[in-house]
């Protein structure tokens, strides 16, 4: 038994005709007719009640009708999903990304991903900078949107977006231009900044920022959540220098001054990954 004996035999049973049903399978009725008798012998079953002028189910070939159309059904549901797979139509993409592009960039991405491809599942995540290689390495994620350049050989990168650094206090704050800014005016600022990792070109550039004003900063706190951030700064117990792209969570309570120093952020992916699901996805990303 096989899948096309069952597809002769339910489209047989929809026309309850042995010459329309040929015609439409596009073989002969004596062929036809071999077929469903090779069914009924092999399953120990009689399908169909004959003579000269009518063909009609059995009791058990009803039965097997109602149960296969469900089984086709999902079978043919099946090898679509594998057709779109193949295809990089279909199938799962992990993606990790930083917080500050949640409200920014990322919208924009994932409507352009679920508009070309409606069937693709998507999973968002954010991971520690010295997790990031390790994670596109070891299959954890697919991509990886980061402020920080890469070196790894193993590991493709591109540019696809630049911010700017933004000093970020709370609405009551004296800073309102970047000219308020001065060596003297950041001595006396308490800072909540992004945990200093070391080897990120991202931290690197923050702290280029303090050095063009001859200042070491007063950081107090360190955190990996540029909300967390965000939410102490909106409290009064210091301030911050985030990417502006924050400005897009629209959160009350706060004030963005945005600086000359420029953010670029980069899409990483694996060199040796052929998966037509990542290609397609890099298509629609990378300008």
């Amino acid at each position: 038994m096989d899948l096309q004996q069952i597809k002769y035999f339910l489209a047989l049973s929809r026309e309850l005709h042995f010459w329309n049903t040929a015609g439409k399978m596009n073989i002969t009725q004596s062929a036809l007719s071999r077929q469903i008798q090779s069914l009924e012998n092999q399953l120990g079953v009689q399908l169909f009640e004959r003579n000269k002028r009518n063909v009609k189910l059995t009791a058990a070939g009803q039965f097997l009708k109602e149960k296969w159309e469900v089984e086709m059904s999902k079978l043919e549901y099946i090898h679509q999903s594998a057709r779109q797979i193949q295809l990089g139509e279909s199938g799962t993409i992990t993606i990790a990304h930083p917080d500050s592009i949640s409200a920014s960039l990322m919208p924009d991405i994932l409507s352009r991903i679920s508009d070309a491809f409606p069937k693709l599942k998507i999973k968002l995540v954010q991971v520690l900078y010295e997790n990031q290689q390790e994670y596109l390495r070891n299959y954890k994620i697919d991509l990886a949107i980061t402020r920080d350049i890469n070196t790894a050989k193993d590991i493709h990168s591109e540019k696809i977006h630049t911010d700017h650094l933004a000093i970020v206090v709370p609405e009551n704050h004296p800073y309102r231009t970047p000219k308020d800014l001065t060596k003297e005016t950041l001595a006396s600022q308490k800072f909540i900044l992004p945990t200093n990792d070391e080897g990120s070109s991202y931290s690197d550039l923050i702290q280029r920022l303090f050095n063009s004003f001859e200042n070491a900063p007063e950081v107090y706190l360190h955190s990996e959540f540029g909300s967390a951030i965000i939410a102490l700064v909106r409290k009064g117990l210091g301030i911050a220098i985030l990417p502006d792209s924050y400005v897009y969570h629209e959160i009350s309570g706060i004030r963005f001054i945005k600086l000359p120093l420029e953010t670029d952020l980069y899409i990483n992916w694996r060199i040796e990954d052929h998966n037509l699901v990542l290609a397609n996805v890099l298509k629609l990303i990378i300008p």
